[in-house]
């Protein structure tokens, strides 16, 4: 049975690295000892070793400790022997390209559906998606397919912003760009807002946190959904 958090982001403005969600993480790991990090999306360029000591550090708080995909010789067998999964934030090209180059994208994709828990935030929530193709990065390396994980049945746009009133901004909104994608792409996509998170327990897929979700579907108006909406059946 899949066991995911899709997380918008992975920080708060004002707050700590993962802080707003290490209650909830708590209690989703409460069976994993040690978690495998994935570090491919590297933010603001940093290292994987950099990364991986940022995240154990956030996670020593609630007991668990920590170690990077990078660390192992075998990056498939690290996948299949993990006690549960974390993939970040960054670049969403950046770490699809790692994850098909390392043969790891099928084996993260059947061990998630097979039970293990998989927490990912931004970048590493994009992917949790049928495709990568509603990112909001920069395509600054180019990946074999925009094919992601497939375990919720729609699109993603982490981070999602709203038109800010009075703005005198000329570039698309996030609104637009998604419209865009849904010219050649019949998915919907869920826009999520900054300190939401989707829980996946089996076939549930639950809005969680204190703010709405904006939903996307293909010539017809976005609505917005409030937390504790189960979207199952968005397709």
């Amino acid at each position: 049975m899949k066991n995911i958090i899709i997380a918008s982001t992975s920080t708060l403005h004002g707050g700590d690295y993962l802080d707003y969600l290490l209650p909830e993480l708590q209690s989703f790991f409460s069976n994993v000892k040690e978690l495998l990090f994935i570090p491919y999306a590297r933010p603001s360029g940093i290292s994987h070793e950099d990364y991986t000591k940022k995240v154990s550090e956030a996670f020593t708080k609630i007991n668990i400790s920590v170690k990077g995909i990078h660390e192992f010789e075998n990056p498939i067998e690290a996948v299949e022997k993990a006690e549960g999964i974390f993939t970040g934030g960054g670049n969403t090209f950046l770490l699809v390209s790692q994850l098909y180059k390392n043969n790891v994208i099928d084996t993260i994709e059947k061990v998630v559906k097979n039970g293990t828990p998989y927490l990912g935030t931004s970048a590493g929530s994009n992917i949790c998606g049928l495709t990568m193709s509603t990112t909001n990065d920069m395509p600054i390396v180019y990946p074999p397919s925009f094919r992601t994980l497939g375990f919720v049945s729609f699109n993603i746009n982490p981070h999602y912003l709203d038109p800010i009133e009075g703005s005198t901004h000329m570039g698309e909104t996030r609104e637009t760009r998604i419209n865009e994608f849904h010219h050649f792409n019949p998915q919907p996509v869920v826009g999520l807002r900054e300190g939401s998170w989707l829980e996946v327990k089996g076939d549930s897929v639950k809005l969680k946190g204190t703010l709405t979700a904006r939903i996307f579907k293909r010539n017809e108006t976005p609505i917005e959904v409030a937390p504790e909406t189960e979207l199952n059946e968005l397709k």
